[in-house]
């Protein structure tokens, strides 16, 4: 007793007085700082670097394996498997076990009543009990009702489970959507952003020369006026492409899970041949019906909300409970300290009979709720499906008028540049033409994602999705040929554009790339990106011997530069270098759809940038040459 004195009741009213002094506490900036530095150790500690150009099938993988909002939707599946599996533990009996020690500061002294008189016994007051003594006991309980609620409950928790993987499943169709999208649109800005700022350039210089002529008076006014608004129009329609193509990479980057801000290379997929999915509707509306997630997820909770209907029923049951247990009391007054106990109880609530008719009716609303939701949302479904079907179609026609648009509008600024150097054409038709073509390969890659999004909404419709095992054990180049596998085996093909390297017949040995060098200071004064005029014949003679060999598949031009300036410069005035070859090349008449430019800055050096002999070799131009016909051809 004195110990509990000394100890236990000072260490309770320690415990209440420092209850009641809690108080909100914030973080401090050291503790934020390490919390954000420790979540972004968690976010990018098991990322797998980017090592290369990323074509879609990559950044497919990259989503679905470090997208942080898909992983959130893993961790919730998770989350619901483990209350599936904690609450089959609900429909077990309770094995309850107490243990306790018992005071009072004085004697539990008991007066008695002479039971036929009435009048107070003439004994002395007896004690029956000690005044300090411990107790024990474990006890078998088990109640009907709590093994019937359990059971409905964990039948709940396995359709939650379900639940909690359609909605997983939607997410995954939304990213593979979303990551489609953004990559045709970063795509486009990769390939066409430094053609976009370089032809604003052009035509803010064409401008200032235009004003100046304007002031010296050297032509006529209105004719001065009326370029000066053509070139106005065309600078407007390229700085909303540039404001439009300025955030898909950034975007991707997001929905990649890559930290903001990294610089990626994309690779264009191959065109494959779309198929006018001519499949029978009836047959796509089974598949729907049968695989859609929301669809799904309805039927799902539509069951929840019958088990829900029979819990309530349940409760209105009478209960019948049985206890088993051992008893323990060190009280020295009775005569068995230790004793077992057993009991059987039947309860109901009575007033559960005016109350029952309100409950069942309540819950039979819920189930027929959920029902009538259901049989909406597979009419839903099936509109969708069709309105889906539509778009893909008018998607598809639409990408082909706008690659018909871009190859017509390719040669028409083909035709502007060689009527400029021939004196017989202006800058200003020139520019303008070159607008239009970059406005048309806008909208031709515009076209592709709106072609791939139509397709990835009627996979998410029908609930096709690629079959993959676990994201955290499987490799990202393992997942990817898992994802290429899973789409080429779904029953329905739309023909997805994302195999960015063309197959090569089968042991046939083909022509390794060849690279051919040409000196920079040959082509372009130093630090600009504008082809010297004696560069045309060289570029001339090589678009007409080396570039049309047989075979070539594809046509890789890369611009170097030695260290000399940062490598921000260095990395853009590579990159313009590289694509002003690309478009004299196809001024030539190679074909546009073979070529690819980038930059690469001061990073891949042939020679040491500490002589200017060897910054002289490493300012260069390499144009790569691969081929895809064999030896023999």
């Amino acid at each position: 007793m004195k110990v509990l004195q000394r100890f236990l009741l000072p260490g309770v009213a320690v415990a209440v007085i420092s209850g009641c002094s809690v108080s909100p506490t914030s973080f401090t900036k050291e503790e934020y700082n390490t919390l954000i530095q420790n979540d972004k150790a968690a976010w990018l500690g098991n990322m797998e670097a980017v090592s290369g150009p990323i074509c879609l099938d990559e950044a497919i993988a990259r989503a679905l394996k470090y997208n942080l909002d898909h992983r959130v939707s893993l961790m919730e599946q998770a989350q619901a498997s483990a209350q599936f599996e904690a609450g089959k533990f609900d429909m077990l009996p309770k094995m309850m076990a107490n243990a306790g020690y018992h005071w009072r500061d004085n004697e539990n002294i008991r007066n008695s009543t002479d039971s036929v008189t009435g009048a107070p016994s003439l004994a002395n007051p007896s004690i029956s009990s000690e005044r300090e003594r411990t107790t024990a006991d474990a006890t078998l309980s088990w109640s009907i009702l709590d093994f019937g609620l359990g059971y409905y409950n964990a039948k709940q928790n396995s359709d939650r489970m379900l639940v909690a993987n359609e909605r997983r499943r939607k997410v995954m169709h939304t990213l593979i959507q979303n990551v489609t999208t953004t990559y045709w649109r970063a795509l486009a800005a990769q390939q066409l952003g430094d053609e976009v700022r370089q032809t604003i350039e052009q035509a803010e210089q064409a401008l200032s020369d235009s004003r100046e002529i304007l002031q010296a008076q050297l032509r006529d006014p209105s004719e001065t006026l009326r370029y000066q608004r053509n070139l106005l129009e065309n600078l407007r329609l390229l700085e909303n492409v540039d404001r439009e193509l300025a955030a898909a990479k950034i975007e991707l980057t997001s929905l990649l899970g890559l930290p903001p801000g990294s610089y990626i290379e994309l690779l264009e997929p191959a065109r494959a041949e779309l198929n006018q999915l001519e499949h029978d509707m009836e047959a796509l509306e089974a598949i729907a019906l049968g695989n859609n997630a929301d669809l799904r997820e309805q039927s799902y909770n539509a069951r929840i909300a019958a088990q829900e209907t029979r819990k309530t029923l349940l409760r209105m049951m009478p209960n019948l409970s049985f206890n088993y247990g051992h008893h323990y009391d060190s009280d020295s007054y009775l005569i068995n300290q230790q004793w077992h106990q057993a009991s059987l109880n039947a309860s109901y609530n009575l007033f559960n009979i005016l109350s029952a008719p309100a409950h069942k009716r309540a819950s039979e609303y819920g189930v027929g709720v959920a029902e009538a939701r259901r049989m909406a949302l597979q009419v839903a479904v099936l509109s969708q499906l069709h309105l889906a079907k539509h778009q893909y179609h008018d998607a598809m026609r639409q990408y082909l008028r706008a690659e018909s648009i871009s190859e017509v509008d390719n040669r028409l600024s083909e035709l502007a540049h060689g009527q400029e150097r021939s004196q017989m054409g202006s800058p200003l038709e020139r520019i303008s033409r070159d607008v239009t073509r970059i406005l048309s390969s806008v909208r031709m890659y515009q076209a592709i994602a709106r072609v791939n999004e139509a397709s990835s909404r009627i996979q998410a419709t029908l609930g096709l999705e690629p079959q993959i095992s676990s994201l955290d054990e499987i490799s990202l180049q393992d997942l990817r040929q898992e994802i290429i596998l899973s789409y080429d085996q779904m029953e329905v093909g739309i023909g997805h554009q994302w195999q960015c390297q063309a197959g090569v017949a089968a042991e046939q040995p083909v022509r390794e790339p060849q690279v051919l060098t040409l000196d920079a200071s040959l082509l372009f004064d130093f630090g600009q990106f504008t082809l010297r005029p004696q560069a045309h014949a060289a570029l001339n003679e090589l678009a007409n011997t080396a570039l049309m060999q047989h075979g070539i598949e594809r046509i890789g031009i890369v611009g170097h530069t030695d260290h000399v300036g940062s490598s921000e410069f260095n990395q853009r005035l590579s990159r313009l270098r590289a694509h002003s070859v690309r478009n004299h090349l196809i001024e030539q008449g190679i074909d546009d759809a073979l070529i690819s430019a980038s930059g690469v800055g001061f990073t891949q050096p042939v020679a040491s940038n500490e002589t200017s002999e060897g910054r002289q070799q490493n300012r260069r131009v390499e144009i790569v040459l691969e081929y895809t016909a064999p030896i023999s051809q």
